[in-house]
């Protein structure tokens, strides 16, 4: 599945604990199920692999629905620019944590779940 959308500002709360991220709104209406995916996007010609959440952000935010993704390698401002994220492989469901603590444990648990190739296709509808 692929996600295109502008980039916009988050609450930076990823980039302070080392994980930052580019943030597309996804409407509700998005025919994808909330969690962590590893991803793929590409910018200025250049294809990085990536991770990716969908959903509300229920441990920090949970107002709205944000495509969040932590580009692998990649550093620059990306604010108002159109990206293309490509959604590869479904790791988790989307849930929350009792701590932003604890729920970054988590992130690091799934970005080497990612870099490991693990998690289950998607549906290649």
């Amino acid at each position: 599945m692929i996600i295109e959308g502008i980039v916009v500002h988050g609450n930076s709360l990823g980039g302070r604990m080392g994980f930052p991220t580019a943030n597309i709104e996804a409407d509700a209406s998005l025919d994808a199920r909330d969690g962590v995916y590893a991803s793929r996007v590409e910018v200025d010609g250049h294809m990085y692999d990536a991770m990716s959440n969908l959903g509300y952000k229920p441990t920090v935010d949970g107002r709205r629905r944000l495509l969040e993704t932590n580009i692998f390698g990649f550093e620059g401002d990306l604010y108002g620019r159109r990206l293309r994220v490509e959604l590869l492989r479904f790791i988790r469901p989307e849930r929350r944590f009792g701590s932003v603590e604890e729920l970054f444990r988590q992130i690091g648990d799934d970005r080497r779940e990612v870099c490991g190739g693990g998690g289950e296709p998607l549906d290649p509808r």
